[in-house]
């Protein structure tokens, strides 16, 4: 059967469509998870009323737009019209919350993973729990509206993240990923699910403040990778396509977090292995083989798709400053009429800035577009800072935002790495930061004192994650777990490049690091008096 039989016939296709910060990107594989097609749809989140959002129109204005384009890749490129999919995977940034009343009417605006003002709420989860509890977490919202009295959450009757609704609306079913839910709620690795000693104590605490329906009949049930998690339904199948092409009936794989995605695009969901999603955001995820000895405010412990304990580092910003810096050299080019691509002026600054200091002279970049709770740093102030006598050079100016984009992230593994003495026998990189071939993987080699791997399928993302979780889904060996699935059946023989720690460069950035702290503190008491 020839390639063009196959998309047509759709029973050997897998589809991942992931909802990123600035991208909804669409990948079609084939059933041994090679691309066969793509699409995508840009967006960019809201600041509405002090809150980060995502207007629901605009999710499905932009879900309809990348399936779209993805078609017309499927029919330029095989000549032939997508009408059915082997089995569907949705994904998304984590975290979040979408309330919803009994006749599915949403409650109050989306509020995404960006936002920082949930404070009160998660440290008192946090104390009462014994967990740390991140602001992002929708548990975090959730409890944080109870607090507020917000006349919503009388009528709330389930809340879940993006990619829990957009399954939702696909398949009638409220589910989610075991990633996906411990992004919402503490889960048990043991049975993967919510962890049922926490939901008890949180339970109590909500009836303080007079809300008695238990949280766990608001939230989706929680399945694992390669469960049954319903149908595409018509409805589902024409919200999707609107030409009313595509076919109903087809599998969907459980609603994944962007993280659970980039563990399996990575190969990163074993004990010791690990990964770091670097974009708008920057997270790392190691694979525990025990608990850690307590819970640190820097880390967040979520779990892999299939329910193994993850301790991750989540920093709210990477790259946004960095790529509004680049934007300035961009315009300074265009102004002095010079015709330089945005690829150009990316790669030129980037390899220019390993050339000079590996301490950056003195000059320290905060790129906090957002708030950065890991530091307690609650509003977006990007900065750079520098003594007087810094050498301040073109160089060093962006090997300081390279290292900037970094730096919470560093603070947070450092704590994995020489405090908990966590083994990692691998970390694998992907994303926007690793592009430029070389500079993004030795900034973090040097970060983590690591080997940073980059696989050449990781530049598919998250989407084509989604749609390996969904191929996995129609494995014919049902034992088989994702692990070996992983391993046998899409990273055996996959083409990566591995790049060592340089020595100087470690050292350079620990000392860089010397100098971050001490600003952060500077920076801290200028926020106060900005405000």
């Amino acid at each position: 059967m020839n390639i063009n039989e196959i998309i047509a016939e759709g029973k050997k296709t897998a589809l991942g469509i992931e909802f990123g910060s600035t991208r909804i990107k669409a990948v079609l594989v084939d059933e041994e998870n090679k691309v066969l097609a793509q699409g995508d749809h840009e967006w960019e989140n809201h600041l509405d009323n002090g809150i980060w959002t995502y207007p629901l129109e605009e999710v499905w204005a932009g879900l309809q737009d990348c399936y779209a384009k993805l078609k017309k890749d499927v029919n330029d490129k095989y000549d032939v019209k997508l009408t059915k999919i082997g089995a569907i995977g949705f994904s998304a940034m984590m975290h979040g919350y979408l309330a919803f009343d009994k006749n599915d009417n949403l409650l109050v605006p989306f509020r995404t993973w960006r936002n920082t003002i949930t404070g009160e709420a998660a440290a008192e989860l946090s104390k009462e729990l014994n967990f740390n509890m991140p602001q992002r977490w929708s548990i975090s919202h959730y409890y944080q509206c109870i607090l507020n009295k917000e006349p919503h959450v009388k009528d709330v009757a389930y809340f879940m993240t993006l990619a829990c609704y957009v399954h939702f609306k696909m398949t009638g079913k409220k589910v989610a990923g075991v990633g996906e839910a411990s992004g919402m709620f503490p889960i048990d690795s043991k049975t993967c699910q919510y962890d049922t000693a926490m939901l008890e104590k949180f339970n109590k605490l909500a009836a303080a403040h007079g809300v008695t329906t238990k949280v766990e009949d608001l939230m989706p049930a929680v399945l694992v990778a390669g469960d049954d998690a319903g149908t595409l339904t018509e409805e589902g199948a024409k919200l999707l396509d609107p030409t009313g092409e595509l076919e109903p009936g087809c599998p969907l794989a459980p609603p994944e977090g962007d993280a659970g995605t980039g563990m399996v695009a990575t190969n990163a969901v074993s004990a010791g292995t690990g990964n770091v999603s670097a974009g708008t955001s920057v997270f790392s995820m190691v694979v525990l083989d025990k608990p850690l000895s307590k819970p640190y405010e820097e880390i967040d412990m979520v779990t892999t798709p299939t329910g193994e304990a993850v301790a991750m580092v989540h920093c709210n910003n990477c790259t946004s400053d960095l790529n509004a810096w680049v934007g300035i050299f961009k315009e300074f080019a265009d102004a002095f009429g010079m015709d330089v691509s945005m690829n150009d002026i990316y790669g030129t600054l980037y390899r220019k800035a390993l050339t000079e200091d590996a301490n950056c002279g003195g000059v320290v970049s905060f790129n906090y577009f957002g708030g950065e709770p890991v530091v307690n740093v609650n509003e977006g102030r990007p900065m750079v800072v520098r003594q007087p006598d810094a050498k301040f050079s073109l160089a060093n100016f962006m090997r300081s935002n390279l290292y900037g984009a970094l730096g919470v992230l560093k603070i947070g593994n450092d704590i994995l790495l020489k405090e908990e003495h966590v083994p990692i026998k691998s970390i694998t990189g992907h994303g926007g930061f690793f592009k430029t071939k070389g500079v993004g993987q030795s900034v973090l080699a040097a970060a983590l004192n690591a080997p940073i791997t980059v696989m050449a399928t990781a530049g598919e993302g998250g989407a084509w994650g989604m749609a390996v979780l969904a191929n996995y889904l129609l494995r014919e060996d049902k034992s088989k777990k994702l692990q070996d699935y992983l391993d046998e059946n899409v990273f055996a023989g996959q083409e990566s490049t591995t790049m060592e720690p340089d020595a100087d460069m470690v050292k350079g950035y620990d000392e860089w690091m010397v100098d971050y702290r001490k600003a952060l503190k500077a920076e801290a008491c200028a926020v106060e008096e900005w405000r």
